[in-house]
């Protein structure tokens, strides 16, 4: 198939969105409150990972980056997730704290997109949910260097080894280079499909110690 073709059916490709609305009437007071709701239901409609999160961050000269993580935690105070702490993402935050999460529940003909700002967790935090991930996954977590560059897969495989043998006995110690941020958002658009291209588009933003709510066009 040629480019010119290729192009072409690529571009016809699209469907109806017809799973129902979302209006202003059905508005809970606070984007959490919907954000449970929907995250509850995705998880009912067994979606593939619905915790996966798109997180973006920025760095220095200003290029964006994204990358899926999972969502651990959430409450008033923010969204939850685990990292290297030397990983790109990390360094990036470290410079400008500033980040966007985004939900991508496609078979909902759902998305939500958070902003706000990341904070370390505590190590008390960290080191609590550590020990609750499969031990395998806290041996994993020692094993790589995230984000920086490797000959082969063998490296990492042959580490996990070494790793697995080193720490056979006892609990796995949390590593220095590990831990988690609590985005604490001020921003939340909840985004649902409708018919004809006319999705429903409804955004929080913090006003006070409460939340203004805008529709948006589609």
């Amino acid at each position: 198939m040629s480019d010119n073709a290729t192009f072409h059916a690529i571009s016809h490709l699209r469907r109806e969105y017809t799973r129902g609305g979302l209006r202003r009437k059905d508005l809970p007071d606070t984007p959490l409150e919907l954000f449970e709701r929907w995250l509850k239901q995705a998880c009912e409609a067994q979606l593939p990972d619905p915790t996966a999160m798109t997180v973006a961050t920025v760095d220095e000269g200003g290029q964006p980056y994204q990358r899926i993580v999972l969502l651990k935690h959430f409450d008033a105070q923010g969204m939850v997730f685990y990292t290297n702490l030397g990983s790109r993402k990390a360094l990036q935050l470290a410079n400008n704290p500033r980040i966007a999460l985004h939900f991508p529940w496609h078979f909902l003909e759902r998305q939500v997109m958070v902003l706000g700002e990341a904070e370390k967790l505590s190590p008390v935090e960290v080191l609590k949910y550590f020990h609750s991930r499969p031990r395998d996954s806290q041996i994993g977590a020692w094993v790589s260097k995230q984000s920086s560059r490797i000959s082969a897969r063998g490296v990492l495989e042959g580490k996990f080894l070494e790793l697995k043998q080193k720490f056979q006995q006892g609990e796995v110690p949390l590593p220095s280079f590990w831990g988690g941020y609590r985005v604490k958002f001020h921003t939340v658009e909840f985004w649902q499909g409708g018919e004809h291209r006319l999705h429903d588009r409804f955004i929080y933003h913090r006003d006070g110690d409460g939340w203004k709510i805008d529709r948006l066009a589609p």
